[in-house]
């Protein structure tokens, strides 16, 4: 049995793209296909450095710190109870070499390892990612703001909040293309703050075979900051590959 492991958020950026939900069903293994608000998908990235990561049971002066990312698709399917609600992760990344082993190992979530380069002031943050062996590169530069707005997903902080805690497990791509591991993120302090995206690039939502032009827009964003979280593993999830691999 994989343990349940603890951890302390101590930021949590989610860059949230409204994207089109017939592109981003070719991305999606079935029977995983997108949740649609107001017309569009939501996708993303997660930006998030973690830190006291250990055994649950371990005490808290014990445990690792590292940065990582996911792009993410949120989803749905059906099960024996009814519609089921989460996110997609084509891909991890991390900036700890202990992550990028003991993922899929001692805990769900095959990860690659990236370069993290991380600036952080009280009313701007800058993370970007980059991994030269295959090409992936994310930029993302926010600045802190006092309310949710322009975005067409969301009609408040409030709204966008609730969407993203609903969709606390999160199923990612392994090795194996007919099966995702599962985590469920658990937090009792459930609390996000609106950021303005600046500017953002990302070679998975840049990519033309991903999404064509004008099929991915920056929507919004959001962070949580200084959290603690639990992590369980769900049972893996048998799965179709999609039909346009994502890189």
């Amino acid at each position: 049995m994989r343990p349940r492991m603890a951890s302390v958020i101590e930021r949590r950026l989610l860059v949230n793209y409204r994207t089109d939900p017939e592109v981003t069903a070719r991305l999606l293994p079935a029977p995983l296909r997108p949740q649609v608000v107001n017309g569009w998908a939501v996708s993303g990235i997660c930006l998030i450095r973690l830190s006291g990561v250990r055994p649950a049971a371990v005490p808290v002066p014990f445990g690792v710190r590292s940065e990582n990312a996911a792009h993410r698709i949120a989803v749905e399917w059906d099960t024996a109870d009814g519609v089921a609600h989460g996110v997609y992760i084509p891909r991890r990344d991390t900036g700890s070499l202990l992550t990028t082993w003991a993922g899929g190992r001692i805990f769900p979530g095959h990860h690659s390892r990236g370069r993290f380069d991380v600036h952080e002031t009280a009313g701007e943050l800058q993370i970007n990612i980059n991994d030269d062996t295959q090409g992936v590169r994310v930029e993302a530069h926010v600045r802190t703001t006092e309310a949710l707005t322009g975005s067409h997903l969301f009609a408040g902080t409030d709204e966008a909040s609730e969407f993203f805690r609903r969709g606390s497990d999160g199923f990612s791509a392994t090795p194996d293309p007919d099966r995702l591991d599962g985590v469920r993120l658990s937090s009792r302090e459930w609390r996000v703050t609106p950021v303005e995206p600046v500017s953002v690039r990302s070679s998975f939502f840049d990519d033309p075979v991903n999404f064509p032009h004008g099929t991915a827009i920056l929507d919004c964003g959001l962070v949580m900051r200084d959290i603690a979280a639990q992590w369980s593993a769900l049972p893996s999830m048998t799965v179709r590959p999609a039909a346009v691999a994502s890189r």
